[in-house]
């Protein structure tokens, strides 16, 4: 059985403990919601406060020039393009996630006018249905948006397809897809594959490039750590950049933007999709974010994820065997960087938790959710949280009344 000590001294020999150190994470805390919102880093503090003390202070708006920020929305995607195998001058950070994924749809529907189908998962995020259905209520012909069981998807493609969006990790779940093989079968009945890697981005290795992905998209909020509402960042595959069209062109994704030309000429490249002024502040956020991935190899990521999953895993099925449905596959290939745990009070089982100092969250209907983040989590966190749900669960804290009202963020 596994001890504590054992985790210790995993911890001790671990090459990526002192990036915690990086991290600010309250005393007492053990933060296994990174997957929802990374904690702030000291790299997220010295940049958002050079730009507030120095570039905005004294630069003011000579900045825009002095300062590079007319570039960032660039520079932020080149930083990002190595975190999911992309090249330089494929990647442009700008607006939300899904705003980037409204104008990947409708340009890509553009692209294949007489087809009439887009497919996307049935149990995807929420906010990728109502986007996906409301470009396809405006692309200026009949589109119909498939929601379906996802593995029914080499029944699902056919001449008819134009578009398959899917997300890389489901949100629930933490099941991890195959974005190579799946991408190769949406190419062959000659469809375009549009990813979102909201949960995957920072947390597992991708490779766009040797996957042959046309557009994907992705989130910094998560495992990337830039800061709630952070930006998002957008992927064009370059031999669609002059091909693809913003269906939300902006003055600054002009190719002259401070000429103001009375229409549109698009900026080569990927910048076309960056529509209007960025938020600086955010943006220096995420920079400051993204300097610790260059300290750290993805490999290395992914190989400390497996291993405190693993731990989660190993310990429930010790600890408590049977009280939950380890959702969440136990296969590594199909694996991303979170656990899910089925439960018929996972609500109120995850604030009893909460009040313990062990942050999770919840998804309808009934997980119970817990991301691994390796850039800061410990083995001993783990062992330790595993303590805690054992407490919860022998003293019956989740059945106390007000665990079980919801608050309106789950």
């Amino acid at each position: 059985m596994t001890t504590r000590d054992d985790c210790r001294r995993r911890d001790e020999s671990d090459e990526l403990a002192p990036l915690r150190d990086w991290f600010t994470l309250p005393e007492g805390v053990i933060y296994l919601d990174g997957n929802s919102l990374g904690p702030v880093s000291r790299g997220v503090r010295r940049r958002v406060n050079e730009v507030l003390d120095h570039e905005w202070a004294t630069g003011l708006v000579r900045s825009w020039n002095s300062a590079g920020w007319m570039e960032m929305p660039s520079r932020l995607g080149d930083q990002i393009a190595p975190l999911i195998g992309a090249r330089p001058g494929e990647v442009v950070v700008a607006d939300s996630l899904t705003i980037l994924l409204a104008k990947l749809i409708g340009g890509a529907l553009a692209l294949r006018p007489e087809r009439h189908v887009v497919l996307t998962d049935a149990v995807n995020f929420h906010s990728d249905l109502y986007i996906a259905r409301a470009m396809a209520a405006r692309a200026g012909r009949p589109v119909e948006v498939r929601a379906i069981d996802r593995a029914d998807l080499a029944g699902e493609l056919g001449p008819e397809v134009a578009l398959v969006l899917l997300t890389h990790v489901d949100f629930r779940t933490g099941e991890m897809l195959d974005v190579a093989g799946l991408t190769a079968a949406v190419h062959a009945c000659g469809a375009l594959m549009l990813w979102d890697f909201a949960h995957s981005a920072g947390a597992v290795p991708l490779d766009v490039t040797g996957a042959h992905v046309d557009f994907a998209a992705g989130c910094g909020y998560k495992y990337l750590n830039a800061g709630p509402g952070s930006p998002a960042f957008l992927y064009v595959r370059r031999s669609w950049q002059g091909v693809l069209e913003n269906p939300l062109p902006g003055w600054l994704g002009h190719a002259r933007p401070f000429d103001f030309e009375p229409t549109y000429e698009p900026a080569p490249g990927v910048r076309t999709f960056v529509t209007s002024s960025p938020s600086v502040l955010a943006l220096a956020a995420m920079e400051g974010a993204l300097e610790i991935f260059s300290y750290v190899s993805l490999d290395q990521l992914r190989t400390k994820s497996l291993a405190l999953t693993d731990l989660f895993i190993d310990l429930i099925a010790e600890r408590v065997p049977g009280v939950f449905e380890i959702v969440t596959p136990r296969d590594h290939a199909r694996r991303a960087s979170q656990v899910s745990l089925r439960h018929p009070e996972s609500y109120a089982f995850v604030q009893a938790l909460i009040e313990r100092g062990v942050i999770g969250d919840f998804r309808d209907p009934d997980i119970s959710r817990f991301g691994f983040a390796p850039l800061y989590l410990r083995y001993v966190d783990v062992y330790d949280a595993v303590e805690q749900m054992v407490a919860v669960l022998e003293g019956e804290e989740h059945r106390v009344a007000r665990f079980a009202v919801r608050n309106p963020v789950t």
